[in-house]
């Protein structure tokens, strides 16, 4: 019961915003050891508990044996790599990368997968008792009700997109079965802080994915309702985060109409920054960043987790020859740029997109492998864009000129020359080819971002580009040599044996931390593990 109280209900509160450290952000405790009227008691600790709920999203946990080691589960690190590996468009140069995906997995002791589940709903968690903790204070007459459904709003906002981004690992995609009647995760709505709802919450089972589905929509819903206009900050849920979010949502569930409904709302909010690369220099500072998790040199996944170290200052993730080389991706594309050089031996990173070490190419995406500040791009306008252009070629009557705009609107930015290179009417002779690009503009544009499994996860079982499982990748870990990257033809060498979508790894095992408290789970294990 203890552990289980530690694993579950951990909850985190600040004692200031403005002077949070890595010590305040995971001083986690078990629950019943902190007051919850203490937590909600004045304003300024409701509000310093907000903060510490995005903190902890930045930073998680990751392992039980020490509180203050945290890898940037779920939402500061985790899924941009885990996104990333389970896919055919990044390298893992390290082993414990490739496990994610060969999905070597052991529900009891690996802890990617056992983090990600733990961390997820250690999140969500917190999430519930905000919720709750600010209705009572309302109560109470602590806080007026509008400053509580901010609050509420921006909660049920990491509520939602915790719960189905944990759907695209822990279960099969909406379309496995016809009405999505097939086990999802649970969804939780308590937040746990007292025996009782321990003794309710450890038997709760796994919602269908329908139901997962419904309640993810309605908390985003409820996001775009409660949180006020005024709120703009794009490190912290706003109502254009919720419609962003609710376009990715129907894109899997495969409501084409409602992608578009929801995309129109925000379409004046937001525009493509010039160049590819100005989102990154700063993503909470430009017109096309709509969410990111920030963080600080104090405040940040470290160096077993942050963005810049994995993919910058480790070198643990290689953009894969396969994308690199593929002919879609023409060679003087802005999001090839690479400046780099190497001085006495030394690479000097340059401004590009891209940089070289030793013959393998990687993102020059995270910057900042010194003190870990990149905030992690949960969504940008780009990828809204890019689902409306895949909804208007997929609706009934589908749209094709709509589509191939939006299409080239984020293309074409990246272009040498968009006069000559930008696609056209005669470009795509069925709505499969409109499609089909559209699906490689995104794995272009959102390359080791952390989007590639999304898609690969939606689109199994799909009508018009099908995916059959986990695709071939090229083998890890290693470091692709030089000549692996030579552009001119599609990559074509040693590649793994894909994983299909009958195959049991497909899906990740709920972590027996969890089926050894929880005998519901335990009986709805992922088959197989």
């Amino acid at each position: 019961m203890k552990n289980y109280l530690k694993i579950i209900t951990l909850f985190c509160v600040l004692h200031t915003f403005q002077s949070c450290s890595d010590e305040q952000v995971l001083d986690l405790k078990p629950i019943n050891s902190i007051s919850i009227d203490d937590a909600f008691s004045t304003p300024s600790l409701i509000l310093a508990s907000m903060n510490g709920v995005y903190n902890a999203a930045a930073v998680g946990q990751y392992n039980s044996t020490n509180p203050n080691l945290g890898r940037g589960y779920l939402w500061g690190a985790a899924f941009v790599q885990q996104g990333d590996m389970r896919g055919e468009d990044g390298i893992a140069t390290v082993g414990f990368f490739n496990l994610t995906y060969s999905t070597q997995y052991d529900p009891a002791g690996s802890l990617n997968n056992v983090y990600y589940w733990i961390d997820g709903y250690r999140l969500i968690n917190r999430c519930n008792l905000m919720i709750e903790g600010v209705n009572n204070a309302v109560s109470k007459g602590i806080i007026n009700q509008a400053t509580a459904n901010n609050y509420i709003g921006q909660s049920k906002f990491l509520r939602a997109i915790t719960h189905f981004e944990m759907l695209n690992y822990f279960a099969r995609p909406y379309n496995f079965t016809p009405s999505a009647t097939h086990l999802g995760i649970p969804y939780r709505e308590v937040g746990v802080d007292t025996e009782a709802e321990i003794e309710a919450e450890k038997i709760k089972g796994r919602n269908t994915v329908a139901e997962c589905y419904s309640k993810i929509i309605a908390d985003l819903n409820d996001a775009e309702a409660l949180i006020p206009v005024s709120n703009t900050a794009k490190d912290k849920a706003t109502k254009g985060a919720a419609i962003a979010f609710k376009t990715r949502v129907y894109l899997h569930q495969r409501d084409w109409a409602q992608v578009l409904l929801e995309g129109a709302k925000i379409n004046s909010s937001y525009s493509l920054t010039t160049t590819p690369d100005v989102v990154f220099v700063n993503n909470l500072s430009n017109t096309e960043s709509i969410f990111s998790i920030s963080h600080s040199a104090a405040v940040n996944p470290g160096a077993n987790g942050a963005l810049a170290q994995m993919y910058k200052g480790r070198l643990t993730i290689a953009i894969s020859p396969i994308i690199w080389r593929d002919p879609s991706w023409l060679s003087d594309d802005k999001r090839r740029a690479d400046n780099s050089t190497t001085v006495g031996g030394v690479l000097i990173h340059g401004t590009g997109m891209v940089f070289t070490q030793a013959g393998t190419k990687f993102t020059n995406k995270y910057k900042d492998a010194v003190n870990n500040t990149d905030a992690a791009p949960v969504i940008r306008y780009a990828e809204v864009l890019l689902n409306m252009a895949e909804a208007n070629a997929r609706i009934s009557l589908a749209n094709l000129p709509t589509a191939l705009s939006l299409l080239n609107q984020v293309r074409d930015r990246s272009l040498a020359t968009p006069l000559t290179q930008s696609y056209t009417s005669s470009s795509f002779s069925t709505q499969l080819d409109m499609v089909n690009a559209i699906l490689k503009e995104r794995r272009i544009e959102f390359v080791l971002e952390g989007r590639r499994w999304s898609d690969i996860h939606r689109l199994q079982y799909d009508n018009l580009a099908p995916i059959n499982g986990i695709p071939a990748k090229v083998p890890g870990p290693a470091y692709p040599p030089a000549s692996a990257y030579t552009l001119g033809t599609p990559y074509s060498g040693t590649l793994t044996t894909a994983i299909p979508q009958s195959d049991f790894r497909f899906l990740w095992p709920i972590p027996t931390l969890e089926t050894n408290v929880n005998p519901t789970l335990l009986a709805q294990q992922n088959p197989s593990w």
